[in-house]
């Protein structure tokens, strides 16, 4: 089974990240994963999560989003995590404002792998505690600290 910090990188995971609206956020979202990730295409992240947000919100509640989709060319999950320099309106289901986003990316035919990465996404942003830790990561390498360690049960 694979777990989200094997396919989370610390360069990845961003804070301070400019918001302004859910458009550029998911625009942010494909430009970083493109650069890290050359043989992907950002044009095609980026329309790929709009797509997705078309069918329904991925904000989740409590300041938090995790926009998904399932991405041609990819050969396996990726992830990234953001926090915004300030709240963006995400269309959430209890109306916040989002500041913390959690991305995941899966090969078309993504199964229950892809579901299973979105749980361990879901229980592990349920915690209040973890919620507060990551927005009060002082710096990219700290936000990524924090995913690993809760994943690791610290």
């Amino acid at each position: 089974m694979i777990r989200l910090e094997q396919i989370l990188t610390p360069g990845r995971s961003l804070v301070n990240v400019p918001g302004g609206s859910k458009k550029r956020v998911l625009e942010q979202i494909a430009n970083l994963v493109a650069r890290d990730l050359p043989e992907l295409d950002g044009q095609d992240i980026f329309e790929s999560l709009v797509s997705r947000e078309k069918l329904g919100s991925t904000g989740f509640g409590n300041g938090i989003a995790i926009p998904h989709c399932r991405l041609t060319g990819c050969n396996s999950p990726i992830s990234a995590v953001l926090r915004l320099d300030a709240p963006v309106d995400f269309d959430a289901i209890d109306g916040a404002p989002v500041d913390l986003l959690f991305v995941l990316l899966v090969p078309e035919a993504a199964t229950d792998e892809h579901l299973e990465l979105l749980r361990q996404i879901a229980s592990m942003l349920d915690r209040s505690d973890v919620r507060d830790r990551l927005r009060h990561a002082t710096d990219s390498a700290d936000l990524y600290k924090v995913v690993v360690d809760v994943q690791s049960g610290r």
